[in-house]
């Protein structure tokens, strides 16, 4: 089975866990920018609450433009202050250090597009799970993929309202930097994931699987 997807920034435990429940991901590249979704946005869990890390754009009308098209905003130092929530957030997790000499550089390069910038993100994430799962980018847009390809796009949202029920997904528990304050916190960026099971990592994300397609 394949799934398509659309691209995020440092995707939630839930959208890697695609990866390893389908054979084969796809990844959109041809639709419409999307205001409020998870292609500019993540959340990490810090010591009070989940924080939101929200990538700029430069000002204009993405959201009749396509993704590969829209441009990131530098106007205000986004990327340091990025970085600076990651450190704060995971300084002293058990796996920061371990991966944070090969993300840093991420956070020093200015990407133009927000969808190379993400998907170089994503191929990081998919080598630090060692993953191996086949992905590819779409040749054209389809409103409706022909099974059987398996749409998700938008369907995995940071609002409430606008999520998928999905039967297939469930959090596994995981030890979290600030668990003694707030409790255990599922489903946030990858790099919670990352840093705080490192070479567990992998093997946590695909129980959190509860069925396989085949």
């Amino acid at each position: 089975m394949q799934i398509l997807l659309d691209l995020h920034y440092l995707p939630c435990v839930q959208y890697m866990s695609k990866f390893l429940q389908y054979d084969a991901v796809v990844i959109e590249q041809h639709e419409h920018y999307s205001k409020g979704s998870y292609r500019n946005r993540c959340y990490l869990a810090a010591a009070n609450d989940p924080l939101l890390l929200s990538i700029p754009l430069i000002k204009g009308k993405n959201q009749q433009q396509n993704i590969r098209h829209t441009r990131i905003s530098y106007d205000t130092p986004w990327q340091r202050l990025h970085w600076r929530s990651i450190f704060s957030a995971y300084g002293n997790a058990p796996y920061f250090e371990y991966y944070a000499d090969s993300l840093a550089p991420f956070y020093q390069k200015k990407y133009e597009y927000l969808f190379d910038f993400n998907l170089d993100l994503l191929q990081w994430v998919l080598a630090c799970l060692d993953i191996n799962t086949s992905w590819t980018l779409t040749k054209e847009y389809s409103a409706q993929p022909t099974p059987p390809l398996q749409d998700w796009r938008n369907a995995i949202h940071p609002k409430p309202q606008r999520r998928r029920k999905d039967i297939y997904f469930e959090a596994t528990y995981y030890p979290q930097v600030f668990e003694d304050r707030h409790g255990f916190i599922g489903n946030l960026t990858i790099l919670d994931l990352l840093f705080c099971a490192g070479t567990q990592a992998a093997l946590i994300l695909e129980s959190c699987i509860t069925t396989k397609h085949t």
